[in-house]
């Protein structure tokens, strides 16, 4: 994780400062999570699957770090894949991709305002998942675009099934202070659709939250999420590249 600049680190406690998410959550459910090794406290909960959005391509990226230099406030997101009785699933593959600080996403010809960044490969990326279940990529926190609340996609692999295709979301006030604390995402026009005007969000559910801290010592930002699914499910579309190169 590069190091966290002043300007980085005053955004971030700013807005966990008025972010109501850690004071919601009760120290019996903070006691469970922490003695079953888990890293949120969504709790096992099967993750719902939405619709698969925008500019998903599948280039071999098989790495932690998707930043690509791109600006923003850096943020570690972990996500940890098990089954609804909270067994961790290790080898599962996850990919994630997710549009810049100004709502740009890399690999897409033709996009609206004359952008065109085809052949880029910023902000997405694949992990394995380790023996507890957990990815960790280092990214920026992500950008909004018209029509759409501030959110991340992702896909979950089973050998070469398709097991969820899913979104994560944010506290609100958490997105709020962040655009206004953080010139990376300075835009002219302000957030027209939020988590409460999202239809995704809505068919999503809280479940779908990532929860968000400040590390230690660091001090960076890590926002984390349990990602329940039915091994035996299956969603749309396989891929297989990755077992192929195995």
């Amino acid at each position: 994780m590069r190091p966290l600049s002043t300007l980085d680190r005053r955004t971030l406690l700013k807005a966990l400062s008025l972010a109501p998410i850690a004071a919601t959550v009760p120290a019996l459910l903070q006691a469970r999570v922490a003695q079953s090794g888990l890293i949120s406290t969504d709790v096992c909960l099967l993750q719902a699957e939405v619709t698969e959005g925008p500019f998903y391509i599948e280039p071999p990226l098989l790495r932690a770090d998707i930043t690509e230099g791109k600006s923003g406030l850096p943020m570690q997101l972990r996500l940890q894949v098990v089954t609804a009785d909270c067994t961790p699933i290790a080898g599962a593959r996850v990919d994630v991709w997710h549009c810049d600080a100004l709502g740009v996403y890399s690999g897409v010809k033709n996009l609206g305002g004359g952008a065109d960044t085809e052949g880029q490969t910023f902000l997405r990326g694949t992990q394995l998942t380790d023996f507890a279940g957990v990815v960790q990529f280092e990214t920026i926190f992500p950008g909004w675009y018209p029509g759409r609340t501030t959110h991340l996609h992702y896909k979950v692999f089973l050998d070469v099934k398709t097991v969820l295709t899913s979104q994560i979301f944010f506290d609100e006030t958490l997105n709020d202070e962040i655009y206004a604390e953080h010139p990376a995402y300075a835009r002219p026009t302000a957030r027209s659709v939020k988590n409460v005007d999202d239809g995704i969000a809505a068919d999503a559910g809280q479940g779908a939250y990532a929860r968000v801290r400040m590390t230690e010592p660091d001090g960076a930002m890590e926002a984390a999420l349990v990602v329940g699914v039915t091994p035996e499910g299956e969603s749309s579309g396989v891929l297989d590249w990755l077992w192929k190169k195995a």
